[in-house]
């Protein structure tokens, strides 16, 4: 297992470096560092797409610091390299690409780690956590870039915000997982979309009102458009090698899984069956997205790679397609572009939904597609886009609701049952 773990870290940062490297090479060196630091002060709230405020270069480089950051400390942390973690890795990859940036998304680790210390735990039974809490980073850049707010005080109030909001994020994240019951994986997106309308709130109390904007790159380069296939052919390529003909039998395999929270492929199965899963879901996504015609912007890409992290954690193509299908139906029956922005992202971040086409079928998946597609196209006005992970919120208010359902419906039917096989000893014993 330590082999297969130092595996995965050369794996990981190798692709932390190639894609860094075609950063730097595709703007120049000049262009790109420039272009990274003004990401640092630019607003972050959804959508900004960053290749179409700093060009690809910056943009990729600025996905790469942040997921570095991840990588970095659950490596000092000695926490495993296993399925959550590379969720949170690739998720973080996916949304340096619009939204996250090294400095709004530190005072939440930092606050994340505060709380660890007030509970007298370690940060690592928090780091999961903390890295998929900084789907909060853009309500620092709102305090500290957006507002009319003089920057000595704004860039405090912004980080002190952040750190705040970290502290929260635990004790808030344990409640929403039971709302839910494992079924949406983004549960730190409820839980954050939560944490958010109260920031929300509070910030436009007394101020202008914040609009939500679109900010979208609709003719990305080449660089962009071939990024998820290389890299889904490479993590497929490396599953198979390490892993064998065993590996594409574990792929097999996980596709049987229904993927509730918590579900590590590469626990439950093998690290080379997850990495084949995780290249042939990129793979199907991304042929997904040219079938529809969508742009493979910065948040296109975002929603692909946050997939690809999720396939070693809940999701594959069989519990994954019901909720896509659900989604174009839904987009079909409102009259809506399959290629739209809104759209596209709610057929890619809609599979949150996945675990519910796995344990309670094909029709169940589409119908939370249907119903996460109406929900998400409203959920992103009432945080302001502060919460990135608007469709793990949008995915938690769909799964609690089905889910209520589900648990209404078997809790009466087993009682009626129970009741009715009481009545029918009782007939039997009187006769």
């Amino acid at each position: 297992m330590v082999k297969q773990e130092r595996l995965l870290y050369w794996l990981i940062a190798s692709i932390l470096i190639a894609v860094a490297g075609v950063g730097v090479i595709v703007d120049g060196p000049s262009t790109t560092f420039d272009g990274l630091i003004d990401l640092q002060a630019h607003p972050a709230r959804l959508i900004n797409d960053f290749t179409a405020v700093a060009g690809d270069g910056a943009a990729l480089l600025n996905a790469v610091l942040v997921a570095s950051i991840g990588l970095l400390l659950v490596r000092i942390n000695g926490v495993a390299l296993s399925g959550p973690t590379l969720a949170a890795i690739f998720t973080m990859l996916g949304f340096g690409l619009f939204g996250k940036t090294p400095l709004n998304i530190l005072p939440i680790i930092a606050g994340v780690w505060i709380s660890a210390r007030i509970a007298g735990k370690q940060f690592r039974e928090y780091i999961l956590i903390g890295l998929f809490g900084t789907a909060l980073g853009p309500l620092v850049s709102l305090l500290a870039v957006e507002l009319p707010i003089p920057a000595a005080a704004a860039i405090p109030i912004g980080a002190l915000a952040g750190m705040l909001v970290g502290i929260l994020l635990p004790a808030v994240a344990i409640v929403m997982l039971r709302l839910h019951q494992g079924f949406n994986l983004y549960n730190i997106g409820l839980t954050t979309g939560f944490l958010a309308l109260f920031a929300a709130a509070v910030i436009t109390g007394r101020g202008p009102e914040l609009q939500n904007h679109l900010l979208w790159n609709s003719e990305p380069s080449l660089v962009l458009r071939l990024l998820i296939p290389i890299l889904s052919g490479v993590l497929l390529l490396v599953g198979l090698v390490s892993g064998g003909f065993e590996a594409w039998k574990s792929y097999l395999r996980i596709l049987k899984l229904p993927g509730r929270l918590p579900s590590d492929f590469m626990d439950m199965e093998s690290p080379a069956g997850a990495l084949v899963n995780m290249g042939m879901l990129g793979l199907g996504v991304w042929l997904y997205t040219l079938l529809v015609g969508a742009d493979l912007s910065g948040p296109v890409l975002g929603g692909i790679l946050t997939v690809i992290g999720f396939a070693a954690f809940g999701k594959h193509l069989y519990n994954a397609s019901p909720v896509v299908v659900g989604v174009v139906l839904g987009a079909l029956a409102f009259g809506m572009n399959l290629g739209a922005p809104g759209v596209i992202l709610a057929a890619l971040f809609g599979t949150t939904l996945a675990p519910l086409a796995g344990e309670f079928g094909i029709v169940m998946g589409i119908v939370a597609g249907f119903l996460h597609l109406a929900i998400v196209s409203r959920s992103g006005a009432w945080h302001i886009g502060i919460g990135l992970y608007n469709n793990g919120f949008a995915g938690g208010l769909t799964a609690t609701l089905l889910v209520s359902v589900i648990e209404w419906y078997r809790t009466n039917r087993r009682t009626r049952k129970a009741a009715a096989d009481l009545s029918s000893s009782i007939r039997k014993r009187n006769e």
